[in-house]
C-alpha cells in the first residue's frame, strides 16, 4: 500500500500550478524575443499570443483553487512587464526599429508605458473584483502589437480593395504605420480610458458563457487563422474602448479613478484630529463600551521671536 501524501505537499501543489502558467507566460516571451532576433516575427507573435493565453488562466485556475497570494500577483506584473512590454517593443525593433539611428525610442516608449501601465494596476487595481480596467490593459496591447507584422504580410491587408479598384490598406506602408499603432497602443496603456474585463468562463450566468466562447474563439483562430485572426479582433478591442469612452464622456459617465500621477496636497490650515481611548460605562447592569467623540484640537500658533539686528564692523 502506497503512502498517503500529506495535506500540506497537495496544498504546495495546488499553489505551484497557477504560478505554472505565469512562468509559461515568461517562457513564451522570452521566446518570442528570441524568434524575432532570428528574423521569424510572424512565429513571435504567436508566441507573444500564446503568452496572453497562460496569462489568462493563471488568474483563473488561482481563483478556482483558491490560491491566490501577493506573491502571485507581483509575479503576475513583472512577467507582464517583459511579455507584453519588452517582447512586442523588441519583435518591431527587430523587424524595423534597427534599420536607422533614433527609431530604437519607440521600443522604449512602448515598454516603458506597458510598465507604468502594471504599477498603476498592481496600485489601484490588483486584487479587486473588477469589470473594467483603468486604461488599455498591458497584454491587449502587447499582443495587438506583436501580431501586426504577421497580419501586414497577409493578403487580407495587402489586396483589399475598395471600389474602383483602389487600394484601402496595401497603400499605408506597414512599417510606418507600425510606429503609429505602437505610439497609439503605449499612448492608452497610461490613459483614462475604461476597458470592459474580458468575463470569466463559467456556465452560471450570460457574461460567464460569453467568456468562454472568447476563449474558445481565441483557440480556434490560434490554430485555424493565427495570422488574420487576432490582429482585427485585438484592433476592434482597442477602437471600442476609445468609442465607448467618448460616447460615456459625453454623457459625463466614464468611470474615473484617482490617478496615482497626482500627488495630494497638503492643507496649511488642516487642524490635527484625536481620537481619545474607548471608556467603558456600566447602564441597567451591562457593560457598554463608547468611544468619546473626536475633538478637534487647533494647532498651535508658532509664537514667532523678532529679530536683532547685529552692528556690523
Amino acid at each position: 500500500m502506497s503512502p498517503m501524501i500529506p495535506r500540506r505537499e497537495i496544498r504546495r501543489q495546488v499553489i505551484a500550478l497557477p504560478n505554472g502558467f505565469t512562468l509559461g507566460n515568461l517562457f513564451f516571451g522570452i521566446f518570442a524575443i528570441v524568434a524575432a532576433s532570428r528574423g521569424r516575427y510572424s512565429d513571435a507573435g504567436v508566441y507573444v499570443v500564446l503568452g496572453g493565453i497562460c496569462d489568462a488562466l493563471d488568474g483563473r485556475v488561482a481563483r478556482f483553487t483558491g490560491t491566490g497570494s501577493r506573491f502571485g500577483e507581483e509575479l503576475d506584473s513583472l512577467v507582464d512587464a517583459i511579455s507584453f512590454g519588452l517582447a512586442p517593443a523588441m519583435i518591431m525593433y527587430f523587424a524595423v526599429l534597427n534599420k536607422e539611428g533614433w527609431d530604437w525610442v519607440f521600443a522604449f516608449f512602448f515598454a516603458a508605458c506597458a510598465v507604468m501601465r502594471l504599477a498603476r494596476f498592481n496600485v489601484e487595481q490588483a486584487g479587486k473584483k473588477k469589470t473594467y480596467f483603468h486604461g488599455l490593459p498591458s497584454p491587449a496591447a502587447g499582443m495587438t502589437l506583436a501580431t501586426y507584422y504577421a497580419f501586414s504580410q497577409t493578403p487580407l491587408y495587402n489586396e483589399t480593395m475598395l471600389l474602383g479598384g483602389q487600394r484601402v490598406l496595401a497603400d499605408w506602408p506597414w512599417h510606418v504605420m507600425m510606429r503609429v499603432i505602437m505610439v497609439m497602443l503605449a499612448l492608452l496603456m497610461i490613459s483614462e480610458v475604461p476597458y470592459p474585463a474580458v468575463p470569466t468562463v463559467n456556465l452560471r450566468s450570460v457574461r460567464g458563457i460569453i467568456g468562454g466562447l472568447i476563449l474558445l474563439a481565441a483557440l480556434l483562430g490560434l490554430i485555424f487563422l493565427p495570422r488574420e485572426f487576432f490582429f482585427p479582433v485585438l484592433l476592434a478591442y482597442v477602437l471600442f474602448g476609445v468609442a465607448k469612452a467618448a460616447v460615456l464622456g459625453v454623457l459625463e459617465r466614464v468611470p474615473t479613478g484617482a490617478s496615482i500621477f497626482d500627488e495630494e496636497e497638503e492643507d496649511p490650515d488642516a487642524e490635527d484630529e484625536i481620537a481619545l481611548p474607548r471608556h467603558e460605562e456600566v447602564v441597567g447592569g451591562r457593560r457598554r463600551r463608547r468611544r468619546r467623540r473626536k475633538q478637534r484640537v487647533p494647532l498651535p500658533t508658532p509664537t514667532i521671536t523678532p529679530a536683532v539686528e547685529e552692528d556690523g564692523e
